[in-house]
C-alpha cells in the first residue's frame, strides 16, 4: 500500500448479519490490515455515509434486503466517487458472475472463503490506492512540467531539447547565444547546422552512436557556429530527457572561453564527480549513470546489475578504530572493492558507509558472479587501517535492472532492502532482486529468522523495553507498557515487526509469550521488594490460548518470586478476542484469580466493540491509536473516543490512549476523561524504568 497519512482501511460493510460483518472485519484485523468500519443499515444512511465521510472500499452483501446491491450500485454511482464495490455472496455460477459483474461491481467474494475476502480487499484497496497515486502523479508531473518549463525558460544557461538531432525547443538564452530572435527560426533545424565545418565528421559519428542507444560523454568539446558562421569554442552536455511524454536529449551549450586550459577545465570535472574521501564516484554523478542505465533498459530492453555494499557491523568498528578514521576505513574498503570490479563497472561512495557498483550490460548470473566475489574477497583478506587490521565484512543487496523494473527508486529501495535483509541475518552474505528466484530467496531468509530465533530464545537475546504510561487523573503510581526487542549481537536492536509474521507462522510465539512473561514478573518482583512497585503491561499473544502453559506459568513465578500478581496486566488485541472468545474467557478467569489484569488493545476500531464486553470483562482497554494519531484535526476520532472512555467509565474499565503526538492530543484525551495517555510525546520507551511520575 502507498503511504499515506491515514493507513487504516475505511470500510463500509452492508449486510443484513452484523456478525456476519463483525466476522469480516476481524478477519481483517487478524491479517494486519487497520480497519475503519461502517455499516449503514437502510439506503438513506448509505447516502449520508458516501457523502458525509471518506471510504475506501464497500463490501456489499448479495442478496441484501436492507439495503440491495441495485441500490447500492445507484448510491456510489450517483456519489461521483472512486470507490471499489465488491459483492459478498454466497455461491457463484456462471451466469450470476456475468450479471453481478455488469454493473459497477469490480469483484466477487465469497463469504465463507476469509482468505478470499483477504485477498479480494488487498487487491482492491491496492488498486484503488494505485490509481489515487496515479491522479496526485499526473497533477504533480503537470505541476512539475509547468515549473520546469519556467526554470528552463528564465535560466542563463543555454539549453536545448533534441529529438534524433533536430531542435524540438530552446530557451532564451541559447537562442541568444547562436543570434536567434525566436525559437521559430531554429525549430527542426539540426545540431550540426551549429557545429563549426570542421568538427562536423566527429559530430556526426556522436549523434550516430546516440541514436544506437550508446551513452553520450559526459563532455563534449568542439566548436560551434552563429548564425553570422563565427565560430567559437563550446562545450555540451547531454542529459538523457523527456519533452512531451517524448523520449529526447537535453543539451547545454556552452561557450568557452579561449584563455580557459581545457586540461584544467577536464581535470576540474573530474574532481567535480568523485567523492574525495574514496577515490568513487559521488552520489550525483552515479545517481546520473544509474538514471541512463534505467532510462536504456526501459527503452532498449538491456539488463544491467545494481550492488549496495555496507560493512558489516559499521559502529561497532567505528568505535574501536575511532571516529576520526571513518573516512579511512571507507578509503580503504572502497580500494579493495575498486580492486575486484576493475573496469568492468563502475562505484561510487553512495552514503557515509554505502558503496554503489553498477554493472553495465549485465545478466543475473553475472551480477550474481560479481557479488559472490566482492562477498569472498572482503572475507578473506584482512584490512590495514593505520595500526590496526582486522577482517571486515559485507552485505551486499542488489537487483536486477530491467524493463519489468525500470525506475529509480523501486530499484534503490529493493538494493537497499537486500542490504538490510542481508545485514538482519549476520551480514557476510548477499541478496539479488530476482523475480524467478523470489520464492526461493524469501524460504531461505525465513529459514535465517527462525534459527536466530531459536538462538534469541535458547541464549536469553531478547530484551525488553519500557515506555511510561502517564495517570491523568493524579495517580502517581508508576506504570509501564513493554516492548519487545531482539538482541542482534552487535549493538542493534531488531523490532518485532521484522520477525513477529515468521515467529507466529513457525509456533514460536507461545514461547516468546512466556519468556516475555516471566521475565515481567521478575522485575515485578525485584521492584516490589525494594519497595518501589511498577504496574507492567505486557502483550501476549492468541497462541498462548491454546492450553494452559501460559497460565501456569504465571501463578508458578508469583507464588516463587514472592511477586503479587495486581502488578501485571496482560494485553490481548480486541480483534483477536473475537475469534477466540471462549478461550479468553478461560485465561481472564485464572488470571484474575492470580490477582492479574486483563486488558485489550486496539479497542474500538471493530463495528461494535463494546458488545464484547458482554462476554468478556476488562479490567483496562488501549484505544486504537487510529483514533489518537488524528485527534486535533480529526472531531469524529475526538466524538469516538469520548463515547469509548464514557462507556468504560460506566463499566469500571480504565482507557489507556497511546500514540500521544503533541501537547493538543492531551489536551483533547484529558477532557474526554481518558484515564492514561503514552507516546514519544512523553517519554519514549528506553531499557529503564526511570522515569518520574511525581
Amino acid at each position: 500500500m502507498s503511504k499515506r497519512q491515514d493507513p487504516a482501511l475505511r470500510l463500509m460493510l452492508v449486510d443484513d448479519s452484523a456478525e456476519e460483518a463483525e466476522g469480516i472485519v476481524s478477519g481483517l484485523r487478524n491479517a494486519g490490515i487497520a480497519v475503519r468500519p461502517v455499516r449503514p443499515l437502510n439506503k438513506e444512511e448509505l447516502g449520508a455515509a458516501l457523502m458525509g465521510q471518506p471510504v475506501d472500499l464497500i463490501l456489499a452483501g448479495h442478496p441484501c434486503q436492507s439495503v440491495p446491491l441495485k441500490d447500492v450500485e445507484q448510491q456510489v454511482t450517483a456519489s461521483g466517487k472512486d470507490i471499489p464495490l465488491v459483492a459478498v455472496v454466497e455461491q457463484v455460477d456462471t451466469d450470476s458472475f456475468s450479471e453481478l459483474l455488469d454493473g459497477i461491481v469490480r469483484a466477487l467474494a465469497l463469504r465463507h472463503k476469509p482468505p478470499q475476502i483477504l485477498a479480494t480487499v488487498r487487491r482492491e484497496w491496492a488498486d484503488l490506492e494505485a490509481r489515487r497515486a496515479q491522479r496526485r502523479l499526473e497533477t504533480q508531473v503537470r505541476e512539475t512540467e509547468r515549473r520546469c518549463d519556467s526554470l528552463i525558460e528564465s535560466s542563463r544557461e543555454p539549453i536545448a531539447y533534441v529529438h534524433e538531432g533536430m531542435h524540438i525547443r530552446a530557451n532564451s538564452a541559447y537562442l541568444e547565444m547562436f543570434g536567434y530572435d525566436s525559437f521559430e527560426d531554429i525549430e527542426g533545424m539540426s545540431l550540426l547546422d551549429l557545429v563549426a565545418p570542421r568538427h562536423v565528421d566527429g559530430f556526426k559519428q556522436l549523434l550516430k552512436s546516440m541514436s544506437k542507444g550508446e551513452s553520450p560523454p559526459a563532455r563534449y568539446e568542439l566548436e560551434a557556429r552563429d548564425i553570422e558562421g563565427n565560430a567559437f569554442p563550446a562545450v555540451m552536455e547531454f542529459t538523457l530527457a523527456q519533452y512531451e511524454g517524448e523520449p529526447c536529449q537535453q543539451v547545454i551549450f556552452r561557450r568557452q572561453e579561449a584563455a580557459v586550459d581545457p586540461e584544467l577545465a577536464r581535470k576540474v570535472e573530474e574532481l567535480r564527480q568523485l567523492d574525495q574521501a574514496t577515490g568513487l564516484l559521488n552520489r550525483p554523478t552515479f545517481l546520473h549513470a544509474l538514471e541512463d542505465a534505467v532510462s536504456d533498459a526501459a527503452q532498449n530492453g538491456t539488463q544491467h546489475g545494481l550492488l549496495m555494499v555496507e560493512p558489516d557491523h559499521y559502529q561497532r568498528l567505528l568505535n574501536e578504530i575511532g571516529l576520526h578514521s571513518a573516512d579511512t576505513i571507507m578509503a580503504a574498503i572502497a580500494e579493495r572493492l575498486r580492486s575486484e570490479i576493475g573496469d568492468a563497472a563502475i562505484a561510487a561512495r553512495f552514503s557515509e558507509h554505502t558503496l554503489a557498483v553498477l554493472v553495465r550490460n549485465s545478466d543475473h548470473a553475472a551480477t550474481e558472479t560479481l557479488a559472490t566475489r566482492i562477498c569472498n574477497t572482503f572475507a578473506a583478506e584482512v584490512f590495514a587501517i593505520g595500526e590496526r587490521s582486522g577482517v571486515i565484512t559485507a552485505s551486499i543487496g542488489g537487483v536486477q535492472i530491467s524493463q519489468k523494473n525500470a525506475s529509480v527508486s523501486q530499484i534503490l529501495a529493493k538494493a537497499t532492502t537486500g542490504v538490510q535483509s542481508a545485514a538482519g541475518v549476520g551480514g557476510n552474505r548477499f541478496e539479488l532482486f530476482d523475480p524467478n528466484a523470489m520464492d526461493r530467496a524469501e524460504a531461505e531468509r525465513i529459514q535465517a529468522w527462525v534459527q536466530r530465533l531459536r538462538d534469541a530464545l535458547d541464549h536469553k537475546r531478547f530484551v525488553l523495553h519500557f515506555q511510561p504510561v502517564i495517570n491523568l487523573q493524579g495517580d502517581n503510581h508508576p506504570v509501564y507498557d513493554t516492548f519487545l526487542r531482539l538482541d542482534g549481537g552487535d549493538g542493534e536492536l531488531v523490532s518485532p515487526t521484522a520477525f513477529i509474521q515468521i515467529a507466529e507462522e513457525h509456533g514460536m510465539l507461545e514461547e516468546i509469550d512466556r519468556y516475555v512473561v516471566a521475565r515481567a514478573i521478575e522485575l515485578i518482583a525485584q521492584r516490589e521488594h525494594a519497595g518501589k512497585p511498577v504496574t507492567l503491561l505486557v502483550k501476549v499473544s492468541q497462541a498462548s490460548l491454546q492450553n494452559d502453559a501460559l497460565t501456569t506459568l504465571i501463578g508458578e513465578q508469583l507464588a516463587m518470586r514472592g511477586a503479587s500478581g495486581e502488578y501485571l496486566a496482560l494485553q490481548l488485541q480486541e480483534a483477536k478476542v473475537f475469534t477466540h472468545l471462549h478461550a479468553v474467557q478461560q485465561f481472564a478467569a485464572t488470571i484474575n484469580g492470580f490477582g492479574c489484569r486483563l486488558g485489550l488493545e486496539q479497542f474500538g476500531a471493530g463495528l461494535d466493540s463494546f458488545q464484547l464486553l458482554t462476554h468478556v470483562q476488562p479490567q483496562l482497554v488501549k484505544i486504537d491509536r487510529s483514533f489518537i494519531e488524528d485527534i486535533p484535526k480529526n472531531n469524529e476520532s475526538q466524538q469516538r473516543v469520548r463515547e469509548i472512555a464514557q462507556k468504560a467509565r460506566d463499566l469500571d474499565i480504565l482507557t489507556i490512549a497511546e500514540f500521544v503526538q503533541d501537547a493538543a492530543s492531551m489536551s483533547i484525551l484529558f477532557s474526554a476523561g481518558v484515564d492514561y495517555v503514552e507516546g514519544h510525546f512523553l517519554a519514549t520507551a528506553g531499557p529503564e524504568m526511570n522515569y518520574d511520575f511525581e
